[in-house]
């Protein structure tokens, strides 16, 4: 009989790549790891790892596991779920993972509603960036998180892992004002803005010359403004790699350099601040383990934080 808890590193391999990676991962020693894949190799009685001095892959055999080990761990996600939803309702801890303006525009409405809906459901929620999630959640580190991506840089499937979308938003340039935020009429603005007139708009294109203010190099968001540059036909000048986006309007404002922000990062901008829509959007989804979408508590808190998204940011149907 295969053990599924060695199923499961046999699986993060496959995702991984090396042995002390997964090791990292799951808060194992890599010669744990390496015992236990020795052991499940036994089990299976054949070859599921080809060797060659410290490089490990998977022979044809192992792929093939890998792929039953895929649905063997969602339908044990499933038999959870519903266990859970023969219980009375959701109760217990809940680990959510969310990006930080998620977290600041959307999660304390969901909170609230959590709480007055379902009293004994206690959720614990981390900020993760979104490239993290999928090892997170399927460590079993969180139970439902929040990713997303961006029209010129889309997010892969990620294994062993579903998704439903969340909520669209509009992108934004940011550049500095002499007076008013300038809003070009008829574009749609950011909750809480006013619209003005001002000077002719800002374009990505025109701001080749000026100097950048990105996200850190590795996040989605750093790389949709260097794609968005591309796109445009220049190579950004980087000034500040800053992740908060209200830093980043505050550094704007500063004269400090120009920067893309999405609509829920610029809904407090100050004044010296100029926004500009451009045709790029923000996509955000509700991300779980495949199969756990049916647990109470899960399913739970995707109701609550659909029910936080303003209507005008909610995906067509």
């Amino acid at each position: 009989m295969l053990d599924v808890r060695r199923l499961r590193l046999l699986r993060e391999l496959a995702l991984r790549g090396t042995i002390a990676a997964v090791a990292e991962a799951l808060a194992f020693t890599p010669s744990a790891v390496s015992q236990q894949l020795s052991v499940l190799e036994r089990e299976a009685g054949v070859p599921l790892l080809e060797r060659t001095g410290r490089r490990v892959t998977l022979t044809p055999a192992g792929r093939h596991l890998v792929d039953h080990a895929e649905a063997v761990l969602e339908r044990l996600e499933q038999a959870a779920a519903d266990l859970a939803a023969a219980r009375q309702g959701p109760a217990g801890p809940l680990r959510v993972g969310v990006f930080p303006t998620a977290a600041r525009a959307l999660v304390p409405a969901a909170l609230a509603d959590l709480a007055t809906r379902h009293p004994a459901l206690e959720p614990l929620v981390r900020e993760v960036d979104p490239a993290a999630v999928g090892d997170a959640l399927r460590a079993g580190e969180l139970d439902v998180a929040l990713v997303h991506d961006y029209d010129f840089v889309p997010c892969p499937p990620e294994p062993g892992l579903v998704t439903e979308p969340l909520c669209v938003e509009a992108m934004y340039l940011a550049t500095a004002a002499a007076s008013a935020p300038g809003w070009a009429a008829g574009t749609e603005q950011p909750e809480g803005m006013t619209e003005t007139a001002g000077p002719a708009e800002p374009t990505i294109s025109g701001c080749a010359d000026a100097p950048w203010i990105t996200a850190s190099p590795g996040t989605m968001c750093h790389t949709m403004t260097v794609r968005s540059c591309h796109a445009a036909g220049f190579r950004p000048r980087i000034r500040h790699r800053v992740d908060d986006f209200a830093t980043v309007l505050a550094l704007v404002a500063a004269g400090q350099g120009v920067a893309l922000v999405p609509q829920l990062g610029a809904s407090d901008p100050p004044d010296a601040v100029r926004l500009t829509r451009v045709p790029i959007h923000r996509h955000t989804r509700i991300a779980v383990r495949g199969g756990a979408g049916g647990h109470p508590a899960v399913a739970a808190a995707a109701d609550a934080l659909r029910a936080a998204v303003p209507a005008a940011l909610r995906p067509a149907e």
